[in-house]
């Protein structure tokens, strides 16, 4: 009887670990775009010839999105018959670690963004030190994919 209802929940927490690698992936993605797009917005009023080359943390917090669809896509092609309980909280870990992951760089990448924008439109020596301080935040949610990878793959091994 106890196998029976592990087998049957078992599939909720993958399903779950797969949604939360999108969906936090995406807030991190959406609130890293429209931080880093109202500080490029503001900062084009005064120097509009900045604009392109300021759009870095657009593009940047875009990323965090495919890193949550990668690990989606491994998760969900992951759900099958037989599927364990250890199989399921190991989908549920790999996706919030890579949602929570992407959630955190998101929201680094747009306050860095806003800001290193505006300050490059006074200051363009700092354009660099932006794009450092970038590719860190990024590596955050890079962290977190290469993570979410690595349990995504344990799950399976428990049979």
């Amino acid at each position: 009887m106890q196998a029976a209802s592990d087998s049957a929940v078992a599939p909720f927490f993958g399903f779950m670990g797969a949604s939360a690698a999108l969906v936090f992936s995406c807030f991190g993605a959406a609130y890293g775009t429209a931080k880093a797009g109202v500080g490029i917005a503001s900062m084009g009023v005064l120097r509009p010839e900045l604009v392109m080359k300021s759009i870095v943390p657009i593009v940047m917090a875009g990323v965090l999105g495919i890193y949550g669809l990668i690990i989606s896509v491994i998760i969900s092609t992951g759900i099958n018959a037989p599927y364990m309980l250890f199989d399921g909280y190991a989908h549920l870990a790999a996706g919030l670690a890579c949602g929570l992951a992407g959630l955190a760089a998101g929201m680094a990448i747009g306050i860095v963004g806003d800001a290193g924008v505006r300050a490059n439109a006074q200051q363009p020596k700092l354009f660099v030190g932006m794009i450092l301080i970038l590719i860190f935040a990024e590596a955050l949610a890079l962290y977190g994919l290469i993570v979410g990878i690595i349990l995504a793959s344990k799950a399976g091994q428990s049979k």
